[in-house]
């Protein structure tokens, strides 16, 4: 096993994790593991754009932008957080305007902004333009941005390595082993402080907007460590992916001014939301596709709807939607110039995640007692900016924000800490046995088989509308998945490039996370944000306005704790759109 040592390590290269690194860049030496190239990261594929109330193209503030966020949320949100997060977003947007970032612009030269759903000026009243976009290449732009930047500031990358474990004795991270995949080596990484940026984990669906590489790594490792999940029943559908791979067609598309229609040709969110329409959050506009679908008004009585673009005009869609544009001819063969896109709700986004505070580090408990050196951060990390479903374009800014002030924090805990400390062979012992132990096993089963099958139940027991029945049959199918993919078995036996040894790493991470979300969707018996329950129509701020803390106990088994929202200026109101 090879030995690093760094002040500060980061595993995820997206806009997170590039921010952190970045930062703590100014005055640690960083080193950065991502398990492909960093430009090819998830981050890359954010269309729309960043949130943040500049003003430049009509009335706008930052308290607007706060009630947007918490009431988008459906008030699960922790509003301390909240508020932090629309209040950095403006100097952030303007840091990385002065780093390079290519925005589009107005005639006048300022950054340009566009509508979003759920983004409204007035307190909810008016329209507003909020998203500061580059074309609809945002996150692409972001994401080399601050990869350049992080290279100016001398960090280190260590590009196809897969974190296996965390090294964490007595409370304190001290670093962690990974998987080399280009060689089939274990390396330990030695750090005074670790940030977990590893992104989401929408790939446990079916249909899903998410790259092959979001299977949620970050999550099993904390798990593992005794830290809870939180939130982790909130994961919200795009209502706009590409029938029928769910390749993410931007919100920036409904921004612009598309339409949404059914079968019969009718402009439908009229009769779900009369007065923002197509602009109204994810959660509302995905349960209403999702509700034209069940109900046989899909288009030719399928499971899809249409998306319409035609009357902007080609000229518009080039301008500003160029790469909406290439999707759609690439993917589905249709012009959306000319013709309508055919879209589906499709996994997107995960509210729930890491517990942190304010300045990203990891909590122990999930409440106040920290993992000393441990910080986490971007779509992986729930400091609960976004609640119970989460607002077009919060999430690169959230990202950017909260990655900026954990790269901060921890360049400041390293000055103060003390030196790192030399490991040795009984501190990689376990990691080690643990990987060798995969990489012999023999069995029938396949990995492939069961990632499937775990997908297809998630999508059809753990999808838009839920039901105790359909939760409950997801949770004793988890149990069956588990015991079945103890059986599958490695018939590679080679070290470098062993596809098949870091998919069953990635597997059984998602087996642990995709169980816990189904028991803490069971246990939450209302109806909030992105989880809707039939057999509970309503929202119940009396027993459910709190947060859940998912622990994975020694035996395996969940222990659910729950822990009081944040509420400090918008107290919980009727959500209408």
């Amino acid at each position: 096993m090879e030995h690093h040592r760094h002040d500060v390590v980061v595993v995820g290269a997206g806009i997170a994790g590039l921010y952190a690194a970045m930062k703590a860049g100014e005055s640690a030496d960083v080193g950065v593991l991502s398990k492909v190239y960093p430009t090819r990261s998830h981050s890359g594929a954010a269309q729309g754009g960043s949130a943040a109330a500049l003003g430049n193209e009509g009335e706008d503030s930052w308290e607007y932008h706060l009630y947007d966020t918490v009431r988008g949320g459906d008030f699960l949100g922790d509003q301390d957080a909240q508020e932090l997060l629309v209040k950095e977003a403006i100097p952030v947007t303007y840091e990385m305007e002065h780093l390079g970032l290519p925005f589009s612009r107005t005639p006048e030269g300022k950054i340009a902004q566009r509508p979003f759903g759920g983004h409204f000026s007035k307190f909810g009243k008016g329209p507003v333009k909020r998203s500061c976009y580059v074309a609809d290449r945002s996150g692409h732009a972001q994401l080399h941005l601050l990869y350049e930047q992080s290279l100016k500031q001398g960090v280190r990358f260590y590009n196809e390595f897969l974190v296996t474990s965390l090294i964490i004795e007595g409370g304190v991270c001290r670093g962690l082993v990974a998987l080399e995949i280009r060689t089939g080596n274990l390396h330990a990484f030695w750090a005074r402080a670790v940030m977990l940026a590893t992104g989401g984990y929408a790939r446990a669906w079916r249909v899903t907007s998410n790259s092959h590489a979001n299977t949620g790594d970050g999550l099993p490792l904390v798990a593992k460590a005794g830290v809870p999940l939180e939130d982790m029943e909130f994961v919200q559908f795009h209502p706009t992916g590409l029938y029928p791979h769910g390749i993410l067609v931007s919100e920036a598309a409904r921004g612009e001014g598309g339409y949404l229609f059914n079968g019969e040709g009718v402009r439908f969110m009229e009769k779900y939301a009369a007065s923002k329409m197509e602009l109204a959050p994810r959660d509302v506009v995905s349960r209403a596709e999702q509700t034209e679908i069940d109900e046989g008004r899909g288009i030719d009585g399928g499971e899809y709807l249409n998306l319409d673009l035609t009357h902007l005009g080609a000229d518009a869609i080039l301008e500003r939607l160029p790469q909406i544009h290439e999707l759609v001819v690439k993917f589905a063969a249709v012009d959306c110039t000319k013709k309508p896109i055919p879209i589906q709700p499709t996994a997107h986004y995960s509210m729930g995640g890491i517990p942190t505070d304010l300045d990203t580090r990891v909590l122990l408990d999930g409440k106040k007692q920290v993992v000393e050196g441990l910080y986490a951060s971007g779509e992986c990390a729930c400091v609960s900016n976004h609640g119970a479903n989460r607002l077009g374009t919060n999430s690169t800014m959230e990202a950017a924000v909260f990655g900026r002030r954990g790269g901060i924090a921890m360049a400041k805990f390293v000055r103060g800490a003390g030196p790192i400390l030399p490991g040795d062979e009984r501190d990689t012992a376990a990691a080690e046995e643990e990987i060798e132990a995969l990489r012999s096993r023999t069995g029938r089963e396949s990995a492939k088989v069961i990632r499937a099958e775990l997908q297809a139940s998630m999508t059809e027991n753990v999808g838009i509308f839920r039901t105790a029945e359909k939760l409950q049959k997801q949770v004793k199918f988890m149990q069956t998945l588990k015991e079945r993919f103890k059986e599958v078995g490695v018939s590679d036996g080679s070290r470098a490039f062993n596809t098949e040894l870091t998919e069953l790493i990635e597997l059984g991470g998602m087996l642990d996370f995709s169980e816990i979300i189904s028991v803490s969707a069971l246990a939450r018996q209302e109806s909030r944000g992105a989880h809707s329950r039939k057999d509970y129509p309503k929202r119940d701020d009396v027993q459910w306005l709190r947060h859940t803390l998912a622990f994975r106990e020694a035996d395996g088994s969940i222990r659910l704790d729950y822990k009081p929202v944040v509420i400090n200026r918008f107290q919980p109101e009727e959500r209408k759109y």
